[in-house]
């Protein structure tokens, strides 16, 4: 399956979109909102989003001739990393789903 220049194009438009959501106002009414697990989710794909945004950076200043090759190579790095996890607690996410939706009432 070849993806088109367009739809590259277009997904990554979609993604830089859902990163700009705005921040829910925290209140003693939802709990969780400042830590626990749902603050956990939100801080890591903060920061895989900032760590992507740091590494395009770096590759567009490497190809403007202006940046460092191991700089790039570093930023591509923790962007790989910080991606990687997050599928990691997605996946897990899901298995542990799954499993509670296949336990007996």
């Amino acid at each position: 399956m070849s993806i088109g220049t367009f739809d590259a194009a277009s997904a990554y438009g979609r993604v830089l979109g859902a990163s700009k959501m705005p921040k829910i106002a925290e209140t003693e009414s939802s709990p969780g909102a400042a830590g626990g697990f749902g603050g956990m989710v939100e801080k890591l794909v903060g920061e895989a989003a900032t760590n992507m945004r740091a590494a395009e950076t770096a590759s567009a200043k490497q190809v403007a001739g202006k940046g460092d090759l191991i700089d790039v190579v570093t930023a591509v790095g923790a962007a790989e990393t910080a991606l990687d996890t997050v599928v990691a607690v997605r996946d897990r996410m899901v298995n542990a789903y799954s499993e509670i939706m296949r336990m007996q009432i």
